[in-house]
């Protein structure tokens, strides 16, 4: 070889070595997973914004999930909760301003989806996030797919059907032997709640609030748009037409007994002003009804502050509104859409970190007893002595935030059954699906009807379906008044598109 080309040839051999020295020495900045399961490099942050109240250990939690997951996927988050009040306005706020944020609890699902708010996942389904698409039951997908096939959300992995149960103190049901299985309808209620008000003077008969109960399950029905546009639709009858349920019989006696039982005193009289969750713990109710799967009494108890009783009286039917009821949606212009999948998969496959989310620290916020169960370590009032069943300044709120499956169950002093998601297994395989489970009615050529009738909605509906007014003078002008800001027009532009839903389904 001659000397230039001797010269040459190592010159090229020098260059290649640097080039991929270059080249190894830049692949090393980058997040990257060795095989202890951490990455190196500088996690991404995202902004997630959740419902309830903000917790005054919130950033506490927010560091410990943090530590974690830079860990684990290379992705923190700025852990953002907003109370239950304001919540939905600030997320209409940050969705119209086009403020920056990456994840965002969805409870207004189908509408914002519509406006182009959230991310089609289905191809990170397919992929980066397959791991939670396969934990995820298959008939939440079904349930929260849009018109177009598109996915635009993660649902919560919990109970399918969400049924009405009627809760009672324990303690009262016990010292009247009372058989609450006994009493599944409004009407069946009259001699219970009249026996109460005689004999228990302390305790409120009936507790309702100014967004008052879905009384319309009772028959079968079910929101065709949502539950501020009353419109409705059987469930379990496949060729049921839509209607304005303040137009039915069904109706007409709901509301004719809620009348009688607030003129004789059975139900509180702020009902048609009280807040949803107004109802402090410890107050004294006899009847209560709120949304369920299996198995719900701890939580309630907890909540209420001494120990509860529930009957299901409504039927196990999936319906579009409980498989919606949890999603974490993906901000259509988040910057970071991969991170953001790696955080709701890691969120739904992750026991640790779903834990996190859900009880705190542990030794912080709770213990684990010999069972393996979560036990609540309790607040301190102010003079340092314990609140019974109180959390200690964190608690997650579980709907909103991933597969429940992989929580541990509660312990304490009113302990779940260890087989507790065995039983919400078993729950959700016997419950049976609606006949417009997935229907998402398009509303954009009558949005200015529907924006009227949710005002007519607000102006009306807590003082009927709270017996606060008289419902032969108010009941016609309610009617009259949906009809004037075009329920109809609603109606019969929603019931076109069900019924070409239903030709494609069939």
């Amino acid at each position: 070889m001659l000397k230039h080309d001797r010269h040459r040839y190592i010159f090229m051999t020098i260059s290649l070595i640097l080039l991929l020295t270059a080249y190894m020495t830049g692949c090393s900045r980058q997040p990257s997973k060795n095989n202890n399961d951490k990455y190196v490099g500088d996690p991404v942050n995202l902004i997630y914004y959740t419902i309830g109240e903000p917790d005054k250990d919130l950033q506490l939690v927010n560091d410990k999930i943090n530590e974690i997951m830079a860990r684990k996927i290379g992705v923190t988050i700025t852990y953002i909760k907003v109370g239950w009040q304001e919540y939905e306005d600030k997320l209409n706020t940050l969705i119209s301003a086009g403020s920056p944020f990456d994840i965002a609890f969805a409870p207004n699902y189908a509408t914002t989806a519509m406006r182009g708010a959230w991310l089609r996942l289905d191809d990170y389904l397919a992929s980066l996030g397959q791991d939670m698409y396969g934990s995820i039951d298959p008939t939440f997908w079904q349930g929260i797919m849009m018109n177009d096939g598109g996915i635009y959300g993660i649902p919560t992995n919990k109970e399918l059907a969400v049924r009405d149960h009627w809760m009672y103190p324990a303690s009262l049901v016990k010292k009247y032997n009372i058989d609450i299985t006994k009493y599944n309808t409004l009407e069946s209620l009259e001699p219970l709640l009249r026996m109460i008000q005689q004999k228990e003077p302390s305790y409120i008969p009936m507790e309702l609030d100014q967004d008052s109960h879905n009384f319309f399950s009772l028959y079968g029905y079910e929101y065709i748009v949502n539950n501020k546009v009353p419109l409705m639709v059987k469930s379990l009858d496949p060729n049921a037409k839509i209607v304005n349920i303040f137009e039915t019989k069904e109706a007409q006696q709901v509301l004719e007994s809620l009348r009688r039982y607030y003129k004789e005193g059975f139900i509180n009289k702020d009902a048609a002003l009280r807040e949803p969750g107004g109802l402090k713990r410890g107050d004294k109710v006899f009847w209560k009804s709120s949304g369920g799967g299996p198995l719900p009494e701890t939580a309630w108890s907890k909540d209420r502050g001494y120990k509860i009783v529930s009957n299901p009286v409504t039927p196990t039917v999936v319906t579009t509104e409980s498989v919606r009821g949890g999603i974490m949606a993906v901000n259509a212009n988040t910057k970071h859409p991969i991170e953001s999948i790696k955080f709701l998969n890691l969120l739904n496959t992750d026991p640790e970190i779903r834990n996190l989310f859900n009880y705190g620290i542990e030794g912080v916020h709770y213990t684990l007893d010999e069972q393996g169960q979560a036990v609540p370590i309790p607040s301190k009032d102010s003079h340092g002595d314990p609140i019974p069943d109180a959390p200690a300044n964190y608690a997650g709120v579980q709907y909103t935030q991933g597969n429940w499956f992989i929580l541990k169950t509660m312990g304490g002093n009113n302990p779940e059954p260890l087989d507790k998601w065995d039983q919400f297994l078993k729950y959700n395989a016997e419950a049976t699906k609606s006949n417009v489970l997935g229907f998402t009615p398009d509303l954009s050529k009558v949005t200015a009807q529907t924006d009227n009738i949710e005002m007519i909605w607000k102006k009306y509906y807590p003082s009927l379906m709270t017996g606060s007014v008289d419902i032969d003078t108010i009941l016609p002008k309610f009617n009259e008044e949906l009809k004037q800001a075009g329920i109809d027009e609603v109606r019969k532009e929603v019931q076109e598109q069900l019924d070409s839903w239903r030709e494609v389904k069939r």
